[in-house]
């Protein structure tokens, strides 16, 4: 369970004009980006639900795991990048490149984050989610972080399906095993991350540019760039249909699937018609960045609704 698909370096801007006192309490919370990991947490949350009637107890194992996990992957993120959080503009005040921790700092704490979710989740919960966790955490380091985010512009795609194991999790922790709905479940994170993050790249590749990372906008070009989130919006709303096709879920999750993937599709189009014009696109660009982190805490609530009525 880890950070990468739900923007694993946004959240996080600096705000070079509101001073903070440097507190080390302050500093390893933001190691962990805890405005992305609640995202991460919701689609972790929600398919227990979705996938039965889990304890309090259960939830709150998972929910403790689960920020651990994917707070330690984060850590460790921030000490393989800090040669690049160093050059760009909202990432240089993190700990290690305004120099308030040191590197060997950062990677313990993201070792013992992780190290303490594993036996959490493996002791108080079951073994395979425990596994799918940490399988996370070393798909985000060493796929995402080490191999691709810095070598080609599908890193983001690929290493994306880091950030698609949270609902993976939640699932296996109710239930002690994977079926069909889970792959979904797992499928519409990854598909959602191209156009969620490309949108954000789009705003920033000045930073991307400065730090030497290859992503989309950048190797491909704008255009191609927003055509590409077109496609990959398509191919999501074609996966959030399939669960309902096969008996998963049921109207209330369809009515809301529906009204969220025609907002999506909109703004994603609207991106690619500004361009075509020649007509600013950052506007609704930034608003299909902000509404994909709504659509998705939505849609897998709207799971978790349908089932809790129609089950």
């Amino acid at each position: 369970m880890t950070g990468v698909a739900i923007t694993p370096d946004d959240g996080q801007s600096p705000r070079p004009n509101v001073h903070v006192e440097p507190s080390l309490s302050r500093d390893l919370v933001s190691l962990t980006k805890p405005r992305i990991i609640s995202l991460l947490l919701v689609t972790t949350i929600a398919p227990m639900f979705a996938a039965g009637s889990p304890s309090l107890w259960t939830v709150l194992l998972v929910t403790i795991g689960g920020y651990l996990m994917a707070g330690g992957a984060n850590a460790v993120n921030m000490y393989i990048d800090r040669d690049i959080d160093d050059v760009m503009a909202r990432t240089r005040l993190r700990p290690i490149p305004s120099g308030r921790m040191t590197p060997r700092q950062v990677m313990a704490f993201g070792v013992a984050c992780a190290t303490l979710a594993t036996w959490m989740l493996a002791h108080f919960v079951n073994v395979l989610t425990a596994g799918l966790a940490l399988a996370g955490f070393y798909f985000y380091v060493f796929i995402y972080t080490r191999l691709l985010k810095r070598t080609s512009p599908q890193n983001i795609v690929i290493g994306g399906a880091a950030g698609a194991f949270p609902p993976l999790v939640g699932w296996a922790a109710v239930t002690g095993s994977l079926n069909v709905t889970a792959l979904c479940l797992f499928l519409i994170v990854f598909y959602w991350t191209p156009p969620h993050f490309w949108a954000l790249a789009l705003m920033k590749q000045v930073d991307y540019g400065r730090a030497r990372v290859p992503m989309a906008p950048l190797v491909w070009g704008e255009r191609e760039t927003m055509h590409q989130m077109v496609w990959y919006t398509v191919i999501l709303i074609a996966v959030t249909i399939l669960p309902v096709l096969f008996g998963a879920f049921g109207w209330i999750y369809l009515a809301s699937s529906v009204i969220l993937n025609g907002l999506l599709m909109r703004g994603v189009l609207r991106i690619l018609a500004a361009a075509k014009v020649g007509a600013p696109w950052s506007g609704p660009t930034w608003w299909v960045y902000k509404y994909t982190l709504l659509y998705l805490a939505l849609l897998f609530l709207a799971m978790a609704i349908d089932r809790a009525i129609l089950r």
